[in-house]
């Protein structure tokens, strides 16, 4: 199950994704890192493919050979397991 990034509603998506494909919901770009299996926040550039170029605009439709539309399953369970740098560091100083 493919979703958007934007307004999180499950996409039918069983093919590649072309550039300027938008969300048939919001309209918002599919094509893009947000929605990758590659984007991974706090790794080099925000991406974890080594060869891909950078990407400014990590929202807006880009022209990466790279992109895979990320499975909502896979994105669920990494922002369910992802803590904020705040809360981290007060669990570890709490007593």
């Amino acid at each position: 199950m493919k979703t958007c990034h934007s307004c999180r509603k499950t996409l039918d998506v069983g093919r590649k994704v072309g550039r300027r494909e938008d969300c048939p919901f919001c309209g918002s770009d599919l094509h893009v890192c947000l929605n990758c299996r590659f984007y991974d926040p706090g790794s080099y550039n925000d991406c974890r493919e080594p060869q891909a170029e950078r990407v400014v605009d990590k929202a807006r439709s880009n022209f990466c050979d790279y992109f895979e539309f990320r499975d909502s399953a896979s994105a669920e369970g990494e922002h369910k397991t992802e803590k904020n740098p705040a809360a981290q560091l007060e669990d570890l100083f709490k007593k």
